[in-house]
């Protein structure tokens, strides 16, 4: 079990965009993934992208067996691993909701993300997942997929007026890293 440290905004490798996979099932991206799910349990995180432990890969894993305590009445999305993901809209309704990163701790902020999508990628094993989304499921993929193209949740706010630390805008809760 290795725990990496996540890299925070205002880290540049944060910006680029992630290289997709190229070979599947090997040793390397199968410690890398368990890298990952380690890292993302041990910070409570609802999501992780490869860029966020400094690796420029197209790999995000997200969701979860158990009730997040972060996210407690949050639905549970299906412990996933998704490998050179692309993410579609299905229709132009949006939806606006509070959103975290365990490279922004401490910070939250209303970003309007799709309210229904389809994700396709890969497994990995290698073969293709094609699944349809929405609400909370939908959010924690678009999230952890814009990673991969060097986006981090600020850049998609509209209203900074909806944006600000954890403790203060919603005191009482559980101090951490979001995600």
């Amino acid at each position: 079990m290795t725990i990496h440290s996540i890299l925070k905004m205002g880290e540049a490798r944060l910006l680029c965009v992630a290289r997709p996979v190229q070979d599947f099932d090997t040793p390397e991206l199968r410690q890398l993934v368990q890298d990952m799910q380690d890292t993302m349990r041990h910070a409570s995180g609802a999501g992780l992208a490869a860029p966020q432990i400094g690796v420029d890969l197209q790999v995000v894993v997200f969701g979860s067996d158990s009730p997040n305590p972060r996210y407690p009445d949050r639905p549970l999305v299906p412990l996933t691993v998704l490998i050179n993901p692309v993410v579609t809209p299905l229709g132009a309704e949006t939806a606006l909701d509070w959103e975290g990163c365990l490279s922004v701790p401490g910070l939250r902020g209303k970003v309007p993300r799709w309210l229904r999508i389809r994700y396709t990628g890969f497994d990995l094993q290698g073969r293709i997942i094609a699944r349809e989304a929405e609400g909370f499921h939908a959010r924690v993929v678009q999230h952890e997929c814009d990673h991969l193209a060097g986006i981090l949740y600020p850049m998609r706010m509209q209203d900074f007026t909806q944006f600000g630390f954890t403790d203060v805008l919603f005191p009482g809760m559980a101090q951490d890293q979001d995600d």
